[in-house]
């Protein structure tokens, strides 16, 4: 209580008006001069207000004051000051912290239960007279905004549906103004949601989308004060877009991508997506990677076709994809070959160039000689029109200078550098050379023509006397086999020559002159010839072609290069045979072929089998060759041995994922044997009836000979596949494993559900022995329970000791102590004795008069 409190004033009220006079006693009072002041004041909850009372002319305190409360309920004193003295009601606490000092009611701590009207009575002195007052105070009490929070009706929703959020505080004098702020996942100033549906309290995302997605927070503002909340963070599930998938290195054409052999790969997909995607990697319908980001390092040919990226999002269980069509460029084999020919009646020169396979065929073509003068450059130049795998260009022979060079620029794309080969026109020195020979045991004549050399070569060809041709033209060397009679006998042939670049043409004669005895050659020489032996010298003898091979037998693996080497021998080599190879089926090797690749010599051919396969290209390959004077043939034999099995598969486990559009698959191998891969095939299980199954298709292949488990996508959960797994070592394929079809996915909770159980069981069998031990130690407090577990004997039978009390009490009732009665006992019945029996229930036939006799046997059982 305040110094000069007085007792509570429980009866001061409106009755202190009357008091009024009494406490003024002795002073005059100016009945007629009454002044009155209405206010209102604002005050804020938890801080100080001050109410004045009388009139604002008023310069000195009142010497009497009187403040009353009317809120909800009656008046009430709230504090009465007179002088010095101060007397605060006992019930102002309500209204916050309250002292009255020179007739000012100041609130400390003000609390919202002293809203209301504050009537203030009190008697002023002035000019020696005392002057009434009074002051109605109406206090209107402000509550600050508390701390708002924000509840949405969903901290996480999918992208399009509608999500509200409102902003709500505690308490706070109304009106209330709220504003939102919105501030990205990945940070970022907050800026306010504009565009969005609703306004005050509450937020409308309808339809929600993802760059809603943030954190939220508001603001509540009134009179007194703002505040804001914590943010709220609202996750919108969204996606996966359709992905988008980009190559490095970036080299786009129509329909897709390209990459060069050999060259590293780098796929990406990006598919936007909350929770980010998951990412499938499809090469050809089957699974490759797993991952945003696909390296194929030194990308092979075999790796082209389409790549297929599955992104799937996790939280909505929905999947998009993406396929581009990627190609692998690979350039020729070996590098261009360029070759001239004269053509056009041997007066122009055709070159041509030729470089066969790879993908896209390589680009060729043809640049002439480069020239010192301008006018010059521009007609010889020579820049043809470019083509693919073959170029050919006619250069007029009378335009061309004999040493000029031409080159064939080869482009590709897998070829950075790109290829090139030349030639170089030219005119061999000399003129053509003739000799005459005896062949066959002096049976044929043959005339043989010679001038080698020269770009193209020189073209030869027989005439007779009269100026008629015989036999056909050929380059470098030609010869003219005759029969060998009288007829031939001074007769003279003409081997002329021409060459594109040469204007006039070359020849040499041969005259056969008369031989002394019939079917006798002259001899070999230029010019006549005249016989002087029977037998020509063994230089001008011509012969059968000899062959000979590098081995008659080749072997090779499959998948290898088979490297057959034929030559010739003897002085059949000398008559410009044609060399020529014939595969296993009798079909000649003709340059240009993919399968094969000559290499010739002068005197050599070498037959390459690319990639041989068994047993397509094994067989009898044979080396055939021709002159004039006959033919010869070798056979080579090849043999395309199989790599040796791989060992045996056996599918270990197969089972469907939850969504069944993916299976686990795991195999074990048995028995010994190399391998170099797994190849795994499937197809449908089930077909209508009468249908024969569909082929089988390879789901899998490429995979690490370590690898013994796989995961395949791409199924339809529609459809029930049957699965199969194939050891291969190189290109031999080992005997497939059991077909087998997925199970399905295995209950997880059965273990969970069993040690439920067991652990259930332990809980009650100890609880079971806790309440037996429970009740047999307390038997006086069970007495029921206990009978009911233990007493198992019939009415007659000796109640059980269980406790020495028991024991101690069964042996003074057979001693004849009865225990000290509460009631009294019956007359004639013992302590312990049993009722007697009735009767027996059966007595045998020879039963007595003798009473049956009950036997009591106590146990005394001592601890």
């Amino acid at each position: 209580m305040e110094r000069g409190r007085a007792p509570p004033l429980h009866w001061m009220g409106p009755w202190i008006l009357c008091l009024l006079p009494a406490l003024v006693a002795g002073q005059p009072l100016a009945a007629g001069d009454v002044a009155y002041k209405e206010q209102t004041v604002t005050g804020v909850r938890g801080r100080a207000v001050e109410l004045s009372c009388g009139p604002a002319a008023a310069s000195a305190a009142p010497s009497v004051v009187f403040w009353s409360f009317t809120g909800s309920g009656p008046p009430r004193a709230v504090a009465v000051g007179s002088g010095g003295e101060v007397v605060v009601a006992p019930g102002a606490g309500t209204l916050g912290r309250v002292t009255l000092r020179n007739g000012t009611l100041e609130l400390r701590e003000l609390r919202a239960a002293a809203q209301g009207r504050f009537l203030c009575q009190g008697l002023f002195p002035e000019r020696g007279r005392l002057r009434v007052g009074y002051a109605t105070v109406l206090l209107r009490v402000l509550v600050p905004v508390s701390k708002p929070f924000v509840r949405p009706t969903a901290a996480v929703a999918p992208e399009g549906a509608a999500v509200a959020l409102t902003c709500a505080v505690r308490e706070g004098t109304e009106p209330l103004s709220f504003s939102w702020q919105h501030r990205e996942p990945r940070g970022g100033p907050s800026a306010s949601p504009a565009g969005l549906g609703g306004s005050g309290a509450e937020l409308r995302l309808t339809p929600a989308n993802r760059s809603h997605a943030g954190w939220y927070a508001c603001t509540v503002h009134n009179e007194v004060n703002n505040h804001t909340s914590e943010p709220v963070y609202l996750d919108i599930i969204y996606g996966p877009d359709e992905p988008a998938i980009s190559v490095e290195p970036f080299s786009p054409e129509q329909g897709g991508f390209s990459a060069g052999e050999r060259e590293d790969v780098v796929l990406s997909c990006l598919a936007p997506s909350n929770p980010p995607s998951r990412y499938v990697w499809l090469h050809n319908g089957s699974q490759v990677h797993t991952g945003q980001t696909y390296v194929i390092a030194a990308i092979a040919r075999a790796q082209a076709g389409t790549y297929t990226c599955l992104a799937e999002n996790t939280h909505l269980h929905t999947r998009t994809q993406a396929t581009i069509v990627l190609t692998v460029y690979y350039p020729p084999a070996g590098s261009p070959s360029c070759s001239a020919l004269a053509t056009g009646d041997l007066r122009d020169v055709a070159l041509r160039c030729r470089w066969l396979g790879g993908f896209p065929p390589a680009r060729l073509r043809w640049v002439g000689p480069q020239e010192e003068e301008e006018e010059e450059e521009e007609e010889e130049e020579g820049v043809m029109g470019s083509s693919f795998s073959m170029a050919a260009s006619i250069q007029p022979g009378a335009a061309t200078r004999n040493g000029s060079s031409f080159s064939c620029l080869a482009s590709h794309p897998a070829l950075p550098q790109g290829a090139a080969c030349g030639t170089t026109l030219w005119v061999p020195a000399g003129g053509p050379s003739c000799v005459a020979a005896a062949t066959k045991g002096n049976e044929y004549v043959m005339l043989r023509c010679r001038w080698e050399g020269g770009t193209p070569p020189v073209t030869l060809r027989w005439h007779d006397g009269g100026g008629q041709a015989v036999g056909d033209p050929a380059p470098s060397a030609t010869v003219l086999v005759l029969s060998a009679d009288g007829s031939l006998g001074g007769r003279e042939f003409v081997c002329a020559a021409a060459h594109p670049l040469r204007a006039a043409g070359a020849e040499c004669r041969l005259r056969l002159g008369k031989p002394d005895r019939p079917h006798v050659p002259s001899l070999c020489r230029s010019g006549v010839a005249r016989p002087r032996q029977l037998r020509p010298p063994a230089s001008c003898r011509a012969e059968v072609p000899e062959l000979e091979a590098e081995r008659s037998e080749v072997a090779v693996l499959e998948g290898s290069e088979a490297r057959l080497a034929c030559r010739q021998r003897g002085g059949g080599a000398d008559l410009g045979a044609a060399v020529a190879w014939y595969n296993a089926k009798e079909r000649e090797v003709t340059p240009g072929l993919a399968k094969y690749w000559l290499e010739r010599g002068e005197a050599w051919v070498n037959l390459t089998i690319r990639d041989a396969e068994w047993p397509g290209d094994g067989g009898i390959y044979r080396c055939a060759a021709a002159n004039a004077v006959g033919s010869a043939s070798l056979p080579v034999r090849l043999r395309v041995d199989r790599y040796p099995a791989p060992p045996n598969v056996t599918i270990s486990k197969l089972r469907y994922t939850r969504a069944r559009t993916e299976v686990w698959l795991e195999w074990r191998t048995q028995g010994t044997g190399n391998l170099t891969g797994f190849v795994v095939q499937r197809r449908q299980a089930k077909k209508p009836p009468r249908r024969v199954p569909g082929p089988w298709e390879t789901a899998a292949g490429d995979i690490e000979p370590h690898s013994r488990d796989r995961r395949l996508g791409g199924l339809d959960p529609a459809v029930v596949y049957a699965f199969r797994v194939l050891a291969v070592n190189h290109r031999t394929a080992g005997h497939p494993s059991e077909v087998q079809t997925p199970a399905e996915p295995p209950f997880k909770a059965y273990p969970a559900v069993m040690g439920a159980a067991v652990v259930g069981m332990l809980v009650a069998t100890v609880a079971s022995f806790l309440a037996v031990r429970c009740v047999a130690r307390h038997r006086d407090a069970l007495p029921r329970l206990h009978d009911l577990l233990f007493r198992t004997a019939g009415p007659g039978a000796q109640e059980p000791i269980g406790t020495p009390e028991d024991a101690e009490t069964a042996a003074s009732r057979e001693d004849g102590a009865a225990p000290a009665p509460e009631e009294p006992a019956a007359p004639g019945a013992a302590a312990g004795a049993l009722p007697p029996l009735a009767e027996p229930l059966s007595a045998p036939p020879d039963t007595t008069d003798d009473q049956p006799v009950n036997v009591t046997i106590t146990v005394t059982a001592t601890p």
